[in-house]
């Protein structure tokens, strides 16, 4: 038996998703597309069920709606389980009643039925499934509720297989009737009321008499016929709202209360700003600072036991300067950082989950609109500051190809994970007494320049309309232990196989080229380094925003083409190098990087912050953008605002420090 899970997005369905399925699920990409497809097995039952993208409706408006309806239409089906939020039934119905339409039985999960007790709706559940003429069970995901039954109801079939109502009226129905033979499949209503609605993906059933009955319910209405079917379709669903639901209209509820708040005409943007300072102050600042003098501890303590160890068994002073000096170091150098990113990630979780993160997408749509972008928008550069890879890849969501292409070149600019350790090393070490707000300050500029570049590029490259953006806000809820446990550590997880791969492999390649010159000879002095040669080719290029011809910190740059994160890995190994001792963050000690000043080291942050991002999320752009010549358009944009931006930040702050 195989069951599909619908429902509107925010009603619930991903919480229901993992009661059902426990620890049995899979998770992977929908064929052809990034977004997230799960699929798992009801606990106690061998019936597999297929958690469906979070939809509003089964006309084709959007990448999840496309899958959802392919997905129903074209596959083998036995039920399709849709939830339904109890607090928001008007919404939730409209897809119900397109679902129904479809010859495979429908089970109804009324879901957040305690919220609803709460702000006093009250349903007659006899009514619901008269009208609607299927199985209807009230459940609470959150509080797992009635989920048993749930689950024992499906295992053993005993729910209505519904004969669906007719709801529109006579002269649709007959319409409809005599559609239905012409395009005869085993969805035949469906089919028919998307064929009135004029839908471009069902255009190959369309012929000469099929034509006829819809010019005659044009010339009936005299106005659009989707138009027609929505209104009909909302006019049965208030039907049965009337019939079967009752509410206390005048009850204000904790959401409407806290939205006064965070979505003030006045306030929502600097609460905005104070929650954000905040995170960044937190992950960054004295807390995270902190956990990095303690891991730093232990990778160091790591680090002399192993040259201990690989000394006592006779190995080759190479074989030890490369476990110790090039592996350890380097991803030493990273995970020094690692409980740093997850006081950022579990921050970030926590705006996602509550509800807050989807009223600042539709509270900044107002900003975005005047730049050319929209609230969708957002939400690429919320994942963003998780990784840009996936932050890139679900700009797919955008239908506006302007603003998706916008949104691609401008959401490497967020602060993801991977530039934390940077920007946690500068300003820990230049910054110390402000660092927090060192690292909050360079969050902030992010949105100033996205903003700015934004307004550029719609005035210069793209002209033309922004499209609109149209969001429901979900209620204010508790987030659940559960959910954060598993997203945090599965983001953590994916920092630490970074480390162990790339940056491991990134930097045995440092190691190496750091290690000989270019006649192979170990133990040479490091200026006369195959590294070292290559960095005194392009430190002019660096010249105009460290104020030094830096062979080191110009080659540890360009390694944030290779990941971000192998910066302060290559700075990590140089300094082991320069330096009789290197303790993690006290490589400015060497005189290798001794040059550094709060403007440089500054101006440094803001280049690899808004330069060109690593290889992944550079081959990501090319996937999204489509060609490798807008590719390239996009890195050359980014990295060259990056050396114009910092080269601005070194030359205004030595004014400033020479004034001082």
């Amino acid at each position: 038996m195989r069951v599909a899970l619908v429902g509107n997005q925010n009603s619930g369905k991903t919480t229901l998703f993992n009661l059902l399925t426990g620890t049995n699920q899979k998770v992977g990409n929908w064929p052809g597309v990034t977004i997230e497809r799960k699929v798992g097995i009801i606990r106690g039952t061998d019936i597999e069920i297929v958690d469906l993208p979070g939809i509003y409706s089964l006309s084709p408006y959007s990448v999840e709606e496309n899958i959802s309806r392919r997905f129903l239409f074209e596959e083998p089906i036995d039920l399709i389980l849709n939830i339904i939020d109890a607090t928001s039934l008007e919404r939730s119905l409209y897809l119900t009643t397109q679902l129904l339409e479809l010859r495979i039985p429908v089970l109804i999960a009324l879901n957040m039925m305690d919220i609803a007790d709460k702000r006093g709706i009250k349903f007659d559940i006899g009514t619901l499934e008269k009208r609607l003429d299927t199985t209807i069970m009230p459940i609470s995901a959150l509080k797992k509720t009635n989920v048993f039954n749930l689950i024992q109801t499906i295992k053993q079939q005993d729910y209505l297989k519904n004969h669906y109502q007719h709801i529109y009226d006579l002269t649709l129905e007959k319409a409809i009737e005599r559609l239905e033979p012409l395009v005869d499949t085993d969805h035949s209503r469906f089919l028919a009321v998307k064929v009135i609605e004029r839908d471009p993906l069902f255009d190959r059933y369309r012929n000469e008499a099929i034509d006829k009955i819809i010019c005659e319910l044009e010339k009936e209405y005299k106005r659009d016929l989707e138009q027609v079917i929505a209104d009909e379709r909302y006019r049965y669903i208030e039907l049965i709202r009337d019939e079967a639901m009752t509410a206390k209209h005048d009850l204000m509820t904790m959401t409407d209360r806290l939205d006064q708040i965070f979505l003030h005409r006045v306030f929502a943007i600097p609460i905005f700003m104070l929650i954000m300072f905040t995170v960044y102050y937190l992950a960054a600042g004295p807390v995270g600072g902190a956990t990095v003098e303690f891991v730093d501890g232990l990778m160091g303590a790591f680090g002399d036991g192993m040259r201990t160890f690989l000394v006592s068994v006779n190995a080759s002073p190479w074989a030890v300067s490369l476990v110790v000096d090039g592996m350890i170091a380097g991803v030493g150098a990273m995970m020094n950082f690692l409980p740093q990113l997850v006081i950022l990630f579990l921050l970030i979780s926590l705006l996602e989950t509550t509800g807050y993160m989807a009223r600042i997408a539709f509270f900044l749509d107002r900003i975005f609109q005047k730049v050319g972008l929209s609230g969708k928008s957002l939400i690429p550069f919320i994942v963003g500051s998780g990784c840009s890879v996936p932050a890139i890849m679900s700009a797919r969501t955008i239908n506006d190809e302007t603003e998706k292409k916008m949104t691609i070149m401008l959401t490497p600019f967020i602060p993801c994970s991977a530039k934390l350790p940077i920007v946690t090393l500068f300003a820990g070490y230049f910054f110390e007494d402000h660092s927090g707000l060192v690292s909050a300050s360079l969050y902030f500029l992010a949105i100033i320049i996205i903003l700015l570049s934004a307004y550029v590029m719609k005035q210069v490259l793209f002209k033309g309309k922004t499209s609109s953006f149209i969001l429901e806000l979900p209620e204010y809820k508790m987030p659940s232990l559960r959910y954060l446990w598993f997203d945090v550590t599965s983001k953590a997880w994916a920092f630490i196989e970074h480390a162990g791969s790339v940056i491991l492999l990134a930097s045995v390649v440092v190691w190496f080229l750091l290690s000989f010159n270019f006649r192979f000879q170990y133990g040479i002095d490091i200026e006369f380094s195959m590294l070292a040669s290559i960095g005194k080719l392009i430190s002019w290029i660096f010249y105009p925003m460290l104020g030094e011809l830096s062979w080191a910190a110009s080659v540890s740059a360009i390694q944030g083409l290779v990941a971000k994160e192998q910066v302060v890995g290559s700075m990590a190994i140089i300094s082991g190098y320069s330096a009789e001792v290197s303790e993690g963050l006290l490589i400015f000690n060497s005189g290798i990087f001794g040059f550094f000043t709060a403007s440089s080291a500054y101006a440094f942050m803001v280049f690899n912050l808004f330069s060109a991002p690593c290889f992944g999320a550079i081959g990501a752009m090319r996937e999204e953008l489509g060609t490798t010549k807008r590719m390239w358009k996009a890195v050359l944009f980014q990295t060259g605002l990056a050396w114009i931006l910092a080269t601005l930040v070194f030359q205004i702050g030595r004014i400033i420090e020479v004034i001082i």
